[in-house]
């Protein structure tokens, strides 16, 4: 995901972590076959449990420590108890996937939680064990994990009409997500790549494709 740099843990452990990451992948799958609003009532109360636990091992010692040795080693530096107070990558997953069945289409909900969780992987993955030649923030190997296995999710996912323009916007939307990911914004990455995917799929939707009624797949069920 990024150049060397003094390694915070090792490399299998950064492998378990993304095949929980990957175990997300339930998000969108399940989320294609039932409604939004029972989708919600799945999602905010997971994050809202994600949540609540997060910031009471930030805030209460003796939680924190009961936390962090059941699952400290998951993770990463910045997500410790310390001055930084950063909620885990597990809440930011919830609460992005919670903002994006929230607010975006279906349609463009489903690839943008998916590209996170498919993409961020791969980034992650090629950039620490590959990462040679910087690119922004990160790596260029990294940033081309990304990229590739984004266009193969962009091939898999839900259309509306299937048109080669739906294709193209979402090959534009994995781009962005692989410079935002790239990037050093101060946001969390699990926020800000399905966020900023989302965002931009839905502006091309409406400029080059304003016929096509992009809340077709929310009405499916």
């Amino acid at each position: 995901m990024s150049l060397p740099r003094n390694v915070e843990d090792s490399y299998g452990t950064e492998v378990i972590r993304k095949l929980i990451h990957l175990f997300s992948l339930l998000i969108p799958v399940v989320y294609y076959f039932i409604s939004k609003t029972t989708a919600l009532e799945i999602l905010v109360p997971l994050t809202l449990l994600f949540g609540l636990t997060d910031i009471a091992r930030l805030f209460i010692p003796a939680f924190g420590r009961f936390y962090n040795a059941l699952f400290g080693f998951l993770l990463r530096s910045h997500e410790q108890n310390g001055r930084g107070r950063r909620l885990n990558g597990a809440t930011y997953v919830l609460l992005a996937a919670t903002l994006a069945v929230l607010f975006f289409p279906k349609v463009i909900a489903l690839t943008a939680i998916a590209i996170l969780i498919v993409s961020d992987t791969s980034a992650a993955l090629v950039g620490r064990r590959f990462g040679r030649h910087r690119f922004m923030s990160k790596s260029l190997e990294g940033a081309s994990a990304f990229l590739l296995s984004g266009l193969v999710v962009v091939a898999f996912a839900p259309k509306v009409e299937y048109s080669a323009a739906e294709y193209l916007i979402g090959a534009i939307g994995v781009t962005l997500g692989a410079v935002v990911e790239s990037s050093a914004i101060g946001l969390d990455d699990n926020l800000s790549i399905p966020l900023s995917v989302g965002g931009i799929m839905w502006i091309l939707y409406l400029v080059f494709l304003p016929a096509v009624n992009l809340f077709k797949l929310d009405g499916m069920v």
